[in-house]
């Protein structure tokens, strides 16, 4: 075929525009025809699938052929239209846009060309198991159909085809390399795949082939290599690494961190390396952190060697693939999991328990670095500090945190144990804590010394009459073991807190005030049914928040030179909580009054108001319900023997005793008959009463003991007196009742009013003269 810009430029004239326009009109025309030719070609290749080599051949050979063509044309054009612009400088402009457009689908055309090229080259790669060499093919096949989707003008069926044919071709690597893949990098699970479980570890394994079974060019290149970084080229080597890197976290890292029996074991063999597991003898409970380290450091060393550390391909060194550290990519996907696994399931449980243990920490701390920095040589990890070796470093803190919550849970262990383990607790009993040492000489709150002099005369003011050693001690009593353990942790976590950082003190000593706050919400609520139904546990519970309020009161103070200066300002104090507690106690134990009151009020309902005694079944209502009134109070004096504090013994039994005849002596005054008879069984029943209400009082388990506080009824019961005076009205004639009114200053006086006794001389004596001067007298 002639050339077109031979014929053009035949002549050395001038170049005739009309020749010139025809020529180039014909050009056109030849490249539409080729246009069509090709796009024919690509549509029965990726759309029909018709076999096409040949055409497609002499098709490029007629593209480059007519590109070169144009190519010289648009020279001779721009040589012409510069020497002849002043002509027709229009008229060349057009021809020459119209020759800018043709060279345009010329342009397309060569890359529909590159990408057919590219494809085929990919499938020789590919069926010849050059993974990298298709990679690179496909990427370029991807850059041209990039390029041609950029044209707005090119036919979009084509593009259609092109690029489904460019995602078929790309998930077919996509699936070689997948079984490349799981043939080099096999995994061998228990049935059941439980992490937790000892023994399925111990059947777990991984297999990383390293056999060089091809070459690639001139240089050979691992499988493993040989995959990854057609990956890498493809954009699945993050998926990939991602998955990978997670099962090497689930199977083998984290039991590894969690399990101290677990050891894994590196076995060589011809072309293939084994991680997996063995297990041996242990009495630790929790892995050593440095141990640990060991254990990942020896399978990371083993991956990086076997799977990231790989040779590059000659022909890669320009692109981005041999810039990406494969350690770095799995180091990315794997730490922050793999330190938290640390952290929860190795660090957490060295912390020390004591203060005193916080200088063997630094062997932890100095082998996390060691581990960070081996993980950085091998690239795992980037220059920075990670959260891990942050978390060693600030080991203060976490003791604290560790101390405090250790503290909590142990006083709350103790909140929820039995209340009715008790102790006795005397005016000389102490918690069992070691002696706060004494303020050094330096210290800024040291006592001033007083003279000798000043002291001799200090010593001359004295009291003659001083005060018992133990008038301010608890009196004697019993306590939960529970809560005396409790005071002693509150004690001995104070004590801590002296010889720790001023952090650490800080946080320790509120840590002691929320024992307190954590008691005055848990016990009422824990042990709730059991506080309002037994009456030795209310009582129990009394002396309990008694006890914890009497030594709030100097616990602050006892401290406050040893701790911490941020805490010497006043705040070292625990006497805010003292009125809570005591109210907390008292309350419980009111409470349980009430319904200790509320039985007896109930038991003398059933009495039948003391009336009509003659009537056997009324009389013996009467007598049943005293008798369960008086072995109620003695079986409450039983229950709070030796339990309560005397005193508090004493008002108790007292206030109820009071309660029970109070209600006694209300319902016989109130009767308005009472017959002869009646009034023997009433004395009777009361006489009951006065002989066996005493003994109800025992407060100490020694029998001889109680006596003198038996003899002091009286005191603790109010109405007794009247109850007495009442019993004797019963029996005595209106000539003793007047007596001991006394014109309104005898002992009846005291006890009743004159309007009561009055009623009782109209319900116990007919009404005759002697009845009416009686009550003449009583005003």
């Amino acid at each position: 075929m002639a050339s077109f810009v031979t014929e053009v430029l035949a002549h050395s004239g001038r170049l005739e525009k009309e020749d010139l326009g025809t020529r180039i009109s014909r050009l056109t025309q030849r490249v539409e025809e080729i246009k069509g030719e090709v796009c024919s070609m690509i549509s029965k290749k990726y759309s029909e699938f018709l076999p096409s080599m040949q055409s497609a051949q002499d098709l490029v050979t007629q593209v480059d052929k007519l590109s070169d063509d144009i190519g010289l044309l648009k020279s001779r054009i721009e040589t012409e239209v510069r020497r002849d612009l002043h002509v027709s400088t229009a008229e060349f402009t057009d021809l020459k846009q119209q020759l800018e457009r043709d060279s345009v689908v010329l342009c397309l055309l060569r890359q529909l060309q590159e990408f057919s090229t590219a494809i085929e080259e990919y499938n020789c790669a590919l069926a010849g198991k050059k993974y990298i060499s298709a990679a690179q093919h496909l990427e370029e096949a991807q850059k041209c159909l990039k390029l041609l989707k950029s044209r707005k003008c090119f036919d979009l069926k084509i593009l259609k085809s092109l690029s489904m044919e460019l995602t078929i071709q790309k998930q077919n690597i996509l699936y070689h390399l997948g079984e490349e893949w799981q043939k080099l990098i096999v995994w061998k699970f228990p049935p059941s795949k439980d992490t937790s479980n000892l023994e399925s570890c111990l059947q777990t394994e991984l297999h990383l082939c390293t056999e060089q079974s091809q070459k690639e060019e001139k240089n050979p290149v691992p499988p493993i290599s040989s995959v990854l970084l057609a990956f890498s080229l493809l954009g699945e080597l993050h998926t990939k690494l991602k998955s990978f890197g997670q099962m090497l976290l689930k199977y083998i890292l984290k039991p590894l961190a969690s399990c101290p029996s677990l050891l894994a074991v590196i076995e060589s063999q011809p072309n293939i390396t084994i991680i997996r597991f063995e297990s041996v003898m242990t009495d630790l409970e929790h892995p050593s952190p440095s141990e640990v380290f060991a254990k990942i450091r020896l399978v990371l060393e083993v991956v990086q060697k076997q799977l990231l550390d790989l040779p590059l391909d000659a022909d890669l060194e320009n692109l981005k693939t041999s810039k990406i550290t494969l350690a770095e990519v799995l180091g990315d996907i794997i730490w922050e999991d793999l330190s938290e696994c640390l952290i929860k399931d190795c660090l957490v449980y060295s912390i020390p328990t004591n203060s005193s243990k916080l200088q063997q920490y630094e062997e932890i701390i100095q082998s996390t670095e060691e581990f960070e920095n081996a993980l950085k040589e091998m690239r795992f990890l980037k220059g920075d500090t990670t959260d891990l070796l942050k978390y060693a470093r600030n080991i203060n803190s976490h003791f604290a945190n560790k101390k405090c919550q250790d503290v909590i849970v142990a006083a709350r262990n103790l909140m929820t144990s039995e209340i009715h383990n008790t102790v006795k607790i005397t005016p000389a009993s102490q918690i069992n804590v070691p002696d706060l040492l004494r303020p050094n000489e330096d210290d800024k709150l040291q006592v001033q010394e007083v003279s000798t002099a000043q002291c001799n005369e200090v010593a001359n003011l004295e009291p003659e009459n001083t005060l018992d050693q133990h008038s301010f001690s608890l009196p004697t009593c019993r306590i939960s073991e529970s809560v005396k353990k409790l005071m002693e942790l509150a004690y001995q976590t104070l004590l801590e807190a002296t010889t720790s950082s001023d952090q650490c003190a800080v946080q320790l000593f509120y840590s002691v005030r929320n024992i307190f706050h954590l008691f005055h919400d848990v016990v009422p609520t824990y042990h709730k049914e059991n506080l309002q139904k037994l009456p030795q546990l209310a009582a129990i519970h009394h002396n309990n928040c008694m006890y914890i309020a009497h030594h709030l009161l100097t616990l602050g103070h006892q401290f406050r030179l040893r701790l911490a200066p941020i805490l010497c300002d006043g705040t070292t104090t625990f006497v805010d909580l003292v009125p809570g507690f005591r109210r907390l106690g008292t309350e419980c134990f009111l409470a349980q009054m009430r319904a200790q009151k509320g039985e007896l009020l109930e038991r003398l309902s059933s009495a039948r108001n003391f009336s009509n005694m003659d009537d056997e079944d009324n009389y013996s209502a009467a007598s049943k319900a005293v008798r369960q009134v008086l072995h109620q109070l003695k079986r409450l004096g039983v229950v709070w023997q030796d339990v309560l504090p005397v005193n508090i013994y004493c008002k108790a039994m007292g206030t109820l005793l009071n309660t029970a005849v109070s209600e006694i002596i209300g319902r016989i005054t109130a009767l308005e008959d009472i017959s002869t008879e009646d009034a023997d069984r009433l004395y009777s029943l009361c006489k009951t009463v006065v002989d066996e209400g005493p003994q109800v009082f025992a407060p100490l388990s020694e029998e001889n003991e109680n006596k003198k506080y038996r003899e002091e009824v009286p005191v603790y019961v109010s109405k007794w007196m009247p109850f007495k005076e009442l019993m004797m009205m019963l029996q005595a004639s209106l000539q003793e009742i007047g007596d001991r009114w006394a014109d309104g200053k005898g002992p009846l006086a005291t006890a009743f009013s004159s309007s009561e006794v009055k009623a009782l001389i109209r319900a116990l004596f007919q009404n005759t003269e002697r009845r009416a001067a009686t009550l003449a007298k009583i005003k």
